[in-house]
């Protein structure tokens, strides 16, 4: 802007300075102290409208809104002060009464021996400029609730066998939200899937990709895929993504075996509370992120104690740019030990943790993540026994089924257990190849039964003609299990089908099947034209 103090600063050549001040692109007025107009440029009045005629002599607030009275007087009372101000934003109106928004640069002119005795303005028209950023605001809200919806599909809804406790804070610079995700997935047979991620970037891009990432690893993990064999194929399909670089951690825990299965593709390490509050990170390989290829992902299989919680997070927990990492880690490590070691539960302990490595939560400058797993419980009882692949085997695997109910305690069960697990028993003697081996397990909620064998095809439940025997033995565990799949093994695979057991569980379309509930089920099944 101009740095003279007005036309009597111009000294022997006033002819100049209004030339220089009426070929200005910037509205320039100067203003008594008491807001009169005493000169007013070619440029004002192109702004406002006012020809200089009618705008000198006239006061300031002519062309100031009347909710904008006080502060007209506000600034006025600075300038006497001597107070330079710079790029004030406010706004204006016009002879039409338009309202502008207006950058207002204002300085003092005092006279040759210091008085104040008015003052300068140079104006400019940022109406535009103001409503492209409110519109790009808006825009990153848009994109923002988009992100957030994405990412908060992933909540750490409760699953049965697992308790959960989950933070998400999005970034405060920028779009926010980020490529972080998290999931827990019932798998079915008693045992939970974990995913924690991180897509690199931030915004809608990262966001997007992030859900395709997630619904892709829900529906592999779902398909019974071992771990190791769920990053591999996460690792092809990120690769024709926009942000191919992620990294990822899938955890498959079995409570019921006491075992956790973990694979890693370059995250962070996983840590894991012992009952007795003692922290430790789990040895698994950290593998390459996703999107790298070339490399095949490792999975280590470890035990996993009834009590046990698994702390899951992403970077932006532990990384910053003034702190060492292992440092960090080692405070994330301390800090889980107290919270556990004082009994206050998941959602303290992950109020503590961010309250402790975030303390000032205005700054942070990528997205955060924090997912505790507690996985309280193991089965009340397990059995199993191996069966050869032979016919005697079917009614052998009855009886063992029936005795172990009677010694648990579970008849009210027994009929539609039996029926299914002779089902199955049949398929895996027919279409298999043995040994077989045949398990059972309960906790407080569900009974399940798992028959593993050698053959690696998956049993698929399909529609029988009328006039067929077979093709019915699936359909019914299909009706009457409460759940049922499917999982790959190292040789095999195992059909699994679980009852619920809780009183609470068992209303009119989950009540233990009786002997007539069977057989006019099997007749439906065989005639459909039966009601």
């Amino acid at each position: 802007m101009m740095s003279v103090g007005g036309p009597q600063a111009a000294g022997s050549r006033p002819g100049l300075f209004r030339e220089l001040v009426e070929s200005s692109q910037d509205a320039i007025l100067i203003k008594a102290l008491d807001g009169e107009i005493t000169f007013w440029n070619a440029a004002a009045q192109r702004l406002y409208g006012y020809p200089p005629e009618e705008a000198i002599g006239s006061h300031v607030g002519m062309i100031v809104p009347p909710d904008l009275k006080d502060e007209e007087a506000c600034l006025l009372e600075r300038i006497s002060r001597g107070v330079r101000i710079d790029h004030y934003e406010t706004r204006r109106t016009t002879s039409d009464g338009r309202v502008l928004d207006i950058d207002v640069t204002l300085w003092p002119i005092r006279t040759p021996d210091g008085a104040i005795t008015a003052a300068c303005s140079t104006m400019r028209d940022i109406t535009e400029r103001k409503r492209a950023e409110a519109e790009l605001t808006e825009l990153h809200a848009q994109q923002r609730q988009i992100s957030l919806a994405l990412n908060l599909m992933g909540n750490a809804r409760q699953i049965p066998g697992a308790l959960a406790a989950s933070r998400y804070l999005p970034s405060t610079q920028g779009q926010g939200v980020g490529g972080d995700w998290f999931d827990l997935i019932d798998l079915g047979a008693g045992r939970v899937g974990v995913f924690i991620g991180d897509v690199m970037g931030r915004g809608l891009d990262a966001a997007v990709v992030m859900g395709q990432l997630r619904s892709a690893a829900r529906a592999l993990a779902l398909a019974g895929l071992p771990p190791c064999e769920v990053m591999q194929t996460l690792d092809a399909f990120t690769r024709d993504l926009p942000e191919p670089f992620v990294t990822c951690v899938y955890l498959e825990a079995d409570p019921a075996r006491g075992e956790i299965t973990v694979c890693s593709a370059g995250h962070l390490p996983v840590l894991l509370i012992e009952p007795d509050a003692k922290v430790r990170e789990l040895p698994v390989p950290t593998g390459i992120p996703l999107g790298v290829g070339g490399v095949p992902h490792q999975q280590i299989r470890l035990p996993l104690r009834a009590g046990t919680t698994l702390a899951l997070y992403t970077d932006g927990l532990v990384e910053t740019s003034s702190s060492d990492i292992d440092l960090r880690l080692k405070l994330v490590t301390g800090m889980l030990e107290d919270a556990f070691a004082s009994a206050g539960g998941l959602e303290s302990a992950a109020d503590r943790v961010l309250h402790t490595l975030l303390p000032d939560t205005d700054t942070y400058a990528d997205d955060v993540t924090l997912l505790l797993v507690t996985f309280p419980t193991a089965p009340l009882d397990t059995a199993e026994t191996a069966l050869a692949c032979e016919s005697a085997s079917i009614p052998a695997g009855r009886r063992f089924l029936r005795a172990k109910l009677q010694e648990w305690g579970l008849m009210a069960q027994a009929d539609t257990a039996l029926l299914l697990a002779s089902e199955l028993l049949t398929n895996a003697f027919r279409h298999a190849r043995g040994p077989f081996n045949l398990r059972l397990w309960h906790s407080v909620r569900e009974l399940g039964v798992e028959i593993t064998d050698r053959s690696t095809p998956r049993p698929r439940a399909r529609l029988a003609e009328s006039t067929e025997e077979d093709g019915r033995g699936l359909l019914l565990v299909e009706a009457l299990a409460d759940a049922w799949g499917t999982r790959p093994t190292i040789n095999g695979k195992t059909v699994w089908f679980t009852l619920l057991l809780a009183p609470a569980e068992q209303d009119a379309d989950h009540r233990p099947c009786g002997p007539d509930d069977h057989a006019l089920l099997t007749r439906q099944l065989a005639d459909p034209a039966i009601g």
